[in-house]
């Protein structure tokens, strides 16, 4: 389409109208970007960790492979998108299309849109993959597939990209009551594609009030066994994988080396310093869980980067100070209030998007509907993240938060919050 471009006729003071055509516009976009050859922008990629690479070709072309780092964002979507997926208009970008026509033009509108470092691979694509350099090939979503997670597609922060990277994902759950319920049902409707979980107790009626994917019909059975059921129904793709022991320091190693992400549920203390520890040695990211009566709180750790939890809490507490939730009761609906808030950071890691609860704590009161967030900072002291370590090695506490009608890691995913002082 040709652009209509009116200025004054050097006789008589009329107006006249040029028009440009596409051969026009192209080479303005030439003198306005410079353009890199394929071994200057395999270079750059080397050399800074910063430089992004943007792709505007259509999703069918797409679907022959793509360079490599390179974020996706079809020509016809570039103005509504890119603010969101490249928000630093300083960064520098380079960006490509099949044959390096398109991108001529893409970088002249960012340019226009205040992005200062653009520029357009020469040749595009085809001369990437010409010279033999590496490339990826997206993953091929099915027709069900695509109906299924139509509206994360919609996000530009997931995408077909970003549900790619969710469907590969593995995720470990510890315990699959309260907490499980809900962190497991949202991460198998988003398409988690591997689910763990850790528990070793089976289904009462007791549970039935908070415990949102046991049923009436499935007391007695395997509370792994039942959420499996529940979580198939849901999203048949998903592969769940039960692990029906006690987690212990003999085998909490092994079963978190096969998981991306750890979720903290547990309901005693001994369990939730063991997978903390755990976590830590092997550097998987874990979000941590915790209710108590009408209150719930929720961090994520990344090792080495944020505050452990013996950062906060050293050392187990008494068990005369830790009573159980079989002890102190807890709001039925409270466990879906923080699942949910756990799903969703646990989403975000994957992603890479967003900002964690790494560093921070959120508080919430269930009767005032308040939330409240702390600052963590990490121990340079700490026993397992610290300058100096101490524990190295899994610990097996015994004797905490034990009542005598359960066993002392059930696993129903109840944390215990120990009045104000959790809050660091």
């Amino acid at each position: 389409m040709c652009q209509a471009i009116p200025f004054p006729l050097a006789q008589g003071g009329e107006k006249a109208t040029m028009s440009l055509s596409s051969r026009d516009l192209l080479d303005q976009a030439r003198a306005e970007i410079p353009e890199v050859d394929v071994s200057q922008l395999n270079d750059v990629m080397q050399q800074e960790a910063q430089h992004a690479v943007l792709d505007v070709r259509e999703a069918d072309e797409v679907a022959q492979g793509l360079i490599p780092q390179a974020v996706h964002i079809p020509r016809g979507f570039l103005e509504l998108r890119v603010e969101t997926l490249l928000p630093d208009r300083t960064r520098p970008i380079t960006v490509y299309c099949a044959g390096g026509v398109r991108s001529l033009l893409a970088a002249k509108t960012l340019k226009a849109m205040g992005y200062s470092d653009v520029r357009s691979l020469k040749g595009g694509f085809g001369a990437w993959k010409d010279q033999g350099m590496p490339f990826r090939m997206p993953r091929a979503m099915t027709a069900e597939q695509k109906e299924r997670y139509s509206r994360h597609f919609l996000l530009d922060e997931v995408g077909e990209e970003g549900q790619a990277k969710l469907l590969d994902a593995r995720v470990l759950l510890i315990g699959a009551g309260g907490l499980g319920a809900p962190v497991a049902y949202y991460l198998a409707a988003a398409g988690i594609g591997t689910i763990g979980l850790v528990d070793f107790d089976r289904v009462e009626r007791s549970n039935l009030q908070r415990q949102i994917f046991h049923t009436e019909d499935r007391i007695g059975m395997l509370k792994t066994e039942s959420a499996a059921i529940a979580l198939k129904a849901l999203n048949p793709e998903v592969k769940v994988i039960e692990h029906n022991i006690h987690l212990d320091g003999s085998n909490a190693g092994e079963i978190f080396e096969q998981y991306d992400i750890i979720v903290n549920g547990c309901d005693n203390f001994p369990t939730r310093y063991l997978a903390n520890d755990v976590a830590v040695f092997l550097g998987k990211p874990m979000v941590d869980g915790g209710i108590f009566r009408f209150e719930g709180q929720v961090t994520t750790m990344i090792p080495w980067q944020s505050p452990c939890y013996r950062c906060r809490y050293p050392q187990p507490p008494p068990p005369e100070e830790a009573p159980s939730c079989a002890e102190a009761g807890v709001l039925g609906v409270l466990p879906g209030l923080v699942g949910t808030v756990q799903a969703t950071e646990v989403i975000k890691l994957v992603l890479g998007v967003g900002q964690s609860l790494s560093g921070r704590l959120l508080h919430v009161d269930a009767l005032s509907m308040e939330f409240r967030e702390f600052r963590l900072r990490r121990d340079p002291e700490c026993p397992v993240c610290g300058e100096h370590p101490t524990i190295t090695e899994p610990i097996d506490y015994e004797g905490f938060c034990i009542n005598p009608n359960v066993p002392a890691q059930a696993g129903a995913a109840e944390a215990i919050l120990v009045g104000s002082g959790t809050l660091g």
